[in-house]
């Protein structure tokens, strides 16, 4: 009878150690570097004359994500001293009166939640929920995002809309020219996974 309850306690025992072994084991988690250079940032603003076209430079970012969970965390950033549109004037404006560059540098993703798998050799849509910090608020951004990996290299295309008169920026609307309230604002991506 004694050696059953010891043989007993032993199995126990090891179910127990195995148990907590599987419960503190680290889960699955990608991290993926962006590239700056293989990183294109286009925006786009309407007008009543013309629709006026622009680029952003990524200054760089990464995100860790639990593919068990979808939990993700990390940092996109963008320079906002960084945007164009072939007129000099404008863009001194667009970084100095709307985007208040000084004041506020940095435009900044945080990603939080990552829904669906990014399958090797696939293409496919994964949404992305995050937090997103321009001019010094921190504003709720759902996006839908196009994706490829291939080898350790992912390629993601997203666009989305920033309200940025709603979101506390200036209207560099004229007179003579009046602009819309919206920025349409469309990016291609290039990460590698570490």
């Amino acid at each position: 009878m004694i050696p059953n309850f010891r043989r007993a306690l032993v199995a126990l025992a090891i179910t127990l150690a195995v148990g907590s072994a599987c419960a503190q084991s680290p889960s699955s988690k990608m991290t993926l570097h962006f590239d700056p250079a293989g990183t294109k940032i286009n925006w786009t603003l309407k007008s009543v004359l013309h629709t006026v076209h622009g680029t952003f430079q990524l200054k760089g970012g990464f995100i860790t994500l639990n593919e068990e969970t979808g939990a993700a965390e990390g940092e996109i950033i963008v320079e906002t001293a960084s945007g164009e549109s072939d007129n000099g004037s404008r863009d001194r404006r667009m970084r100095s009166d709307v985007l208040e560059s000084t004041k506020y540098p940095e435009a900044i993703f945080h990603p939080q939640k990552v829904t669906s798998v990014v399958h090797a050799g696939q293409t496919q849509t994964v949404t992305v929920e995050g937090t997103f910090t321009l001019h010094g608020v921190d504003h709720p951004l759902t996006l839908q995002v196009k994706t490829a990996l291939n080898g350790d290299t992912l390629t993601a295309e997203t666009s989305f809309e920033v309200p940025y008169v709603e979101w506390g920026m200036k209207d560099p609307s004229t007179l003579m020219l009046r602009v819309a309230k919206q920025v349409q604002v469309n990016i291609e991506a290039r990460a590698t996974l570490k």
